[in-house]
């Protein structure tokens, strides 16, 4: 199976694991329950940089709670990976209230601003307008994250925003050392973010472009996350902050009112829950198309042995049941609160069983034989954090500004990057956004509809273990952390389980994308003998074609209850990450 390799290019052996599956589509008696009988021995955090990890650690440690502990390591995610994240972005967060036993999923997602119609995104022929939806103004949504810190803070922390807050604040002004992926991406977006004076302020503000081991600081970021901190919503969403923002979308051309920034809300919303071998999965439910897709792509895979199968054929199941979910992703979801969506249908196991049946054991489907019309039913971008604290208590955050420096345009005065959201609506029905993926009515862009995400903040439940897990990647985040709950499932470490190699299908293009390292020749040409087309990046970089690849930015948690033990995986591909039991 890919997942007994642990790292790019090291095989590791298993000993076999138990596939003794829970009936298809149910939960193991609600396994939540048992793991409500025990408390971890102390608290564990995986994020993306170590002085995230560091932040959310000391708010544990000076009373507050995992949900605090969110707020702490996302504020500074927003400050360190700008490249990434940021409080100009938004994003998800699957929370567990340990002395309730209640899952609940905080959507703090961007939302379309009431002037970007589908016709803003086209040129004078009437094609897409590619620059206008990834840069600039017109592709920026209404920033949610520093609202999902008010809410999180006031229904869930223990700890004022003046504390949880503080490190961000700190990091903020007195700065932090640029490290390579920040920037190499700087690097790569640099023309688009000179375009405009607020963003030259800050990344031009020592005379020449930032560069690897420069202290990065952002003044007016840090005023920006003080006044959220003392006044909460209103912080950010009116008043100074607001109204610069506002100014600033618009002198570049946009058009935000201060109305609609002060409308927005964070949404509270029911996760997805399905077993898959006696775990309970308790994850994102839409605007993420990530739970559906999860849910499709583990129930069609249940039944099968995986693990006493070659590496080709289990690849070509799992491949299967990931062109499969892509393509209802693509006709069927976007924001619940717009469209309807077929959801119960979608996730069940009976949906999933009549998917598994038109799967054939040894050919590919070419995925221009799954209808291209719905059924009459109906990276290094983004970041993730996981979070598990002495109570029982945890959180999966996924926050996101889309493309790497989101739409490469600060307003001016207030240090926030805002994102690119706006691409990853269906701005032009059939035609793919930045990832690649498609999308049709029901995620085109209306006044305060979410825009559709892949981000899939997860939970693994079962009485014996428990574990956290999410990451970036773009569309790649669902297979992503499809890879890991078989990793999980298989029986690995949660070191081991985010230094999986990867690989991932989306309906389309019709191919199989790989990491450097995933697949070796014989297993490549097994699955190209099935009729798979596999792109492999070492053949690429045979032919000097390409450099190597690798995806993601992996992190995640786990508490062993059986041992009463807790550990943290953070992703081998990321220098600046950290997990650390504490």
């Amino acid at each position: 199976m890919p997942w007994r390799r642990v790292a790019l290019s090291l095989l590791i052996a298993l000993a076999p694991a138990s596939l003794a599956f829970a009936a298809e589509g149910q939960a193991a008696a609600r396994p939540q329950q048992a793991a409500q009988a025990a408390t971890p021995p102390g608290a564990a955090i995986a994020s993306a940089h170590a002085l995230a990890t560091e932040a959310g650690l000391d708010v544990l440690a000076e009373g507050g709670n995992a949900f605090d502990a969110a707020i702490a390591v996302s504020a500074v995610l927003s400050v360190v990976e700008p490249i990434s994240s940021g409080i100009g972005g938004g994003g998800f967060f699957l929370l567990h209230d340990a002395a309730s036993g209640r899952d609940v999923f905080i959507d703090a997602r961007e939302m379309s601003p009431a002037a970007a119609t589908p016709e803003r995104y086209l040129d004078a022929d009437g094609g897409f307008d590619r620059d206008r939806a990834t840069n600039g103004a017109w592709s920026a949504g209404i920033p949610g994250l520093p609202a999902a810190f008010v809410h999180i803070q006031a229904q869930y922390g223990k700890l004022p925003l003046s504390r949880t807050l503080a490190p961000a604040i700190s990091i903020a002004r007195e700065g932090f050392p640029v490290y390579g992926r920040m920037a190499r991406g700087y690097a790569a977006r640099s023309s688009v973010m000179e375009r405009y004076p607020g963003t030259r302020e800050v990344y031009l503000a020592g005379g020449r472009p930032i560069q690897e081991g420069d202290i990065f600081r952002q003044p007016d970021l840090a005023r920006t996350l003080e006044l959220l901190a003392e006044k909460g919503f209103d912080g950010f969403y009116r008043g100074e902050v607001g109204a610069k923002l506002v100014a600033g979308v618009n002198a570049e051309g946009g058009q935000w009112t201060a109305d609609e920034l002060a409308a927005y809300r964070v949404r509270e919303r029911e996760p997805i829950r399905f077993g898959y071998h006696g775990w309970e999965i308790v994850t994102a439910p839409p605007p993420s198309s990530g739970g559906i897709a999860l849910a499709q792509m583990l129930q069609i895979l249940a039944p099968y042995a995986l693990d006493d199968m070659d590496e080709a054929h289990s690849t070509h199941l799992v491949v299967e049941s990931m062109r499969r979910a892509y393509r209802d992703r693509t006709f069927y979801l976007g924001d619940p609160d717009f469209v309807e969506i077929p959801q119960r249908l979608l996730a069940s196991a009976d949906y999933a069983a009549g998917l598994r049946a038109t799967i054939h054991p040894e050919k590919a489907t070419p995925s221009e034989l799954l209808s291209g019309a719905p059924t009459p039913l109906e990276d290094e971008e983004t970041t993730h954090f996981s979070i598990i604290d002495a109570d029982g208590n945890r959180v999966g955050g996924t926050q996101t500004v889309n493309l790497l420096y989101g739409s490469g345009l600060v307003a001016p005065g207030t240090g926030v990057l805002l994102n690119n959201e706006m691409d990853d609506f269906a701005l032009k029905p059939g035609t793919p956004n930045a990832f690649g993926v498609m999308g049709f009515d029901a995620n085109a862009p209306q006044p305060g509809k979410r825009m559709l995400s892949s981000m899939t903040p997860t939970f693994m439940v079962s009485p014996d273990k428990v574990a956290v897990l999410g990451t970036p990647g773009g569309s790649r985040i669902i297979t992503m952390v499809l890879l890991g709950v078989l990793g999980y499932d298989a029986g690995l470490s949660a070191a081991d389980v985010a230094a999986l190699p990867r690989y991932h299908h989306q309906w389309m293009p019709d191919a199989i994308q790989a990491e450097t390292g995933t697949f070796d020749a014989a297993t490549a040409q097994a699955l190209r003998a099935m009729g798979h087309t596999v792109v492999r990046p070492e053949d690429e970089v045979a032919e000097g074609r390409r450099s190597s690849d690798a995806w993601g930015n992996f992190q995640t948690v786990a508490w062993d209850i059986a041992n009463n033990r807790l550990e943290g995986g953070t992703d081998p591909r990321n220098p600046v990450g950290k997990a650390e039991v504490r």
